[in-house]
């Protein structure tokens, strides 16, 4: 009887390879382990990968903050230092003006403005 069913069920080599390591108690741990890790984990990759995505974002910013704060400390050392550049500051941010003076305002309608074609 055993050998009719082995004629009827051949083993082929797709079979053997299922049986001996699909089959595998520790293949099914490992494998469960690994997909564990990837996805489910809260250390799992797709939550470290988006963790450094968002420390790359943070690393940028602080490079432009650190660029944009030298650049204002500068400008206030160069500020501090010469009276008649703190003058023009004044003149041109606060419309500041020396008594006996006018000073004129131009605005300009940008609307009206027809742009420069080449």
């Amino acid at each position: 009887m055993k050998e009719l069913i082995k004629e009827i069920q051949p083993k082929s080599p797709a079979s053997k390879f299922v049986r001996k390591y699909i089959v595998n108690k520790y293949f099914i741990t490992i494998l469960f382990f690994l997909v564990w890790m990837v996805f489910f984990d809260n250390t799992s990759f797709l939550v470290v990968n988006e963790l450094n995505g968002e420390i790359n974002r943070y690393e940028e910013q602080l490079a432009y903050y650190k660029d944009e704060y030298r650049k204002n400390d500068d400008f206030y050392k160069k500020l501090m230092n010469n009276k008649s550049e703190k003058e023009k500051f004044a003149r041109e941010n606060y419309f500041m003006k020396k008594p006996n003076e006018e000073i004129f305002i131009l605005v300009v309608d940008s609307s009206k403005i027809k742009p420069v074609t080449k």
